[in-house]
């Protein structure tokens, strides 16, 4: 896993299948406002079926999950005042967390294939962001 850290704020997280071990793994702090993880468990486990409780909660800006299905993509993490704060190349198989950063993309690949998380709701493009 790598990260992309300013002013003592984590603002973007790589993740590697490498990082994925046995068992339950999050790659999210428990106060963020989107929780990231992997399982990785032998034939047969079973996890106990469960119902999430309603809990209110309040997140201030929206945070995003990206999985690289296939191809490749390069990845632009910038600061909240719009300054580059780092890159990567993010391959098939892979998966960036983006917290409190912007971003930008440029598709390397044809056939790159993307799936996208992020809290919601969603307000609409003029509600929800502006261009950096």
């Amino acid at each position: 896993m790598e990260e992309i850290v300013k002013g003592g704020k984590t603002l973007a997280r790589h993740i590697f299948p490498e990082d994925i071990r046995e068992g339950l793994n999050f790659f999210s702090q428990e106060g963020e406002y989107i929780q990231a993880g992997a399982w990785n468990y032998p034939g047969g486990k079973e996890l106990l079926a469960h119902i999430h409780k309603k809990v209110p909660r309040t997140a201030m800006r929206t945070y995003e999950v990206l999985y690289v299905i296939s191809g490749s993509l390069q990845a632009t993490v910038y600061d909240l005042d719009g300054a580059v704060a780092g890159e990567w190349e993010v391959k098939k198989g892979e998966v960036l967390i983006l917290l409190e950063s912007g971003h930008g993309y440029k598709i390397l690949e044809d056939g790159t294939k993307v799936l996208e998380v992020k809290n919601g709701p969603y307000l609409g493009a003029e509600a929800d962001r502006y261009r950096i």
